[in-house]
């Protein structure tokens, strides 16, 4: 399945979402630049909030993988591609290198953060929180969000994406309670393989969608 934009796929998304959950008690939370652009078009049609988690990923030194994920608060998830073996050995091998890549993106985070503060954890209390991306190619974002959420008390946490991995999928239903996936791929090609238009968002430009979005419901 392809997609002009990140725009359509997002109103795709609305369409499976609006009867049950408009009006409800929900957040819809983005855990990238692009998929504010999916998260804003189901933040529109439900008329409740749209924030975005700022994460930054994590790879193996000379590897095309993500090692894991680093959140705002300062939490760092292990992409669970890895086994505990894979996992033990890379820390042990890139140890000075991951703590040093660690603290760099925390800090770039938390200047993000200050900047334009694009989460708040009040509006997620007692709601049913609709975690979006554009695309989920390994579960580290993922990961990274659920944790993230743990401490909260949310009511329940439903998981909508255009395109997944047939991995990601399987790892979403022991972690979501439900999944809004319109196609899944078992030879991923990469999340921008699937839009004729990649325009994504810059991080200024993402706030101010979340900033404005209350505007644009309909």
């Amino acid at each position: 399945m392809y997609f002009d934009n990140r725009a359509q796929a997002g109103q795709l998304l609305a369409a499976q979402l609006i009867e049950k959950y408009r009006y409800e008690n929900c957040a819809v939370v983005a855990v990238s630049n692009g998929g504010v652009l999916v998260g804003e078009q189901i933040a529109a049609q439900l008329h409740c909030p749209l924030m975005m988690l700022v994460t930054e990923d994590i790879d193996v030194p000379g590897e095309n993988s993500v090692f894991g994920s680093v959140s705002e608060n300062g939490n760092f998830t292990y992409n669970d591609a890895f086994s505990e073996g894979e996992i033990d050995e890379y820390t042990t091998e890139f140890h000075g290198y991951l703590d040093d890549k660690k603290r760099e993106a925390f800090s770039r985070i938390n200047r993000l953060v200050g900047d334009g503060g694009v989460i708040d954890e009040r509006l997620l209390q007692d709601r049913m929180v609709i975690l979006v991306s554009d695309g989920f190619e390994n579960t580290s974002s993922i990961g990274v969000a659920t944790d993230y959420l743990k401490p909260m008390r949310i009511h329940r946490l439903i998981i909508a994406a255009p395109i997944s991995t047939v991995a990601v999928v399987d790892a979403l239903h022991v972690s979501a309670d439900e999944l809004h996936i319109l196609d899944v791929k078992a030879n991923f090609l990469g999340v921008d393989h699937y839009y004729t238009d990649n325009t994504v968002p810059s991080q200024d430009e993402a706030i101010a969608k979340i900033n404005q979005i209350v505007l644009n419901w309909r």
